[in-house]
């Protein structure tokens, strides 16, 4: 499936949530945070931090891949998203 917003993240989380038939509540206990940071991000909250993002993927069993170019509906390729310069520079500016 390819997510382009926390809207579809957040969708996507949910349905495979429940799959595994987890509760809000428990699976915000598994990953270290609230059921309403749960609820947030399932309704595409789109400042949800990085790091619990990928806790959340890693508890569900949902596998991240990136890719190094991207062709859109049209045909065209475009460079896929460096996600370690995107971290990289939010630590610097943190710092």
């Amino acid at each position: 499936m390819l997510v382009r917003t926390p809207v579809e993240l957040g969708a996507f989380l949910r349905d495979r949530r429940k799959k595994l038939k987890l509760d809000q509540s428990t699976f915000a206990k598994s990953i270290g945070v609230s059921r309403q940071w749960v609820i947030h991000v399932e309704h595409g909250h789109a400042r949800a931090e990085l790091g619990l993002i990928l806790r959340a993927l890693d508890a569900l069993d949902i596998r991240l891949d990136a890719g190094t170019e991207q062709t859109s509906a049209r045909g065209s390729t475009r460079p896929a998203v460096d996600i370690n310069a995107i971290v990289a520079k939010a630590r610097k500016k943190k710092a």
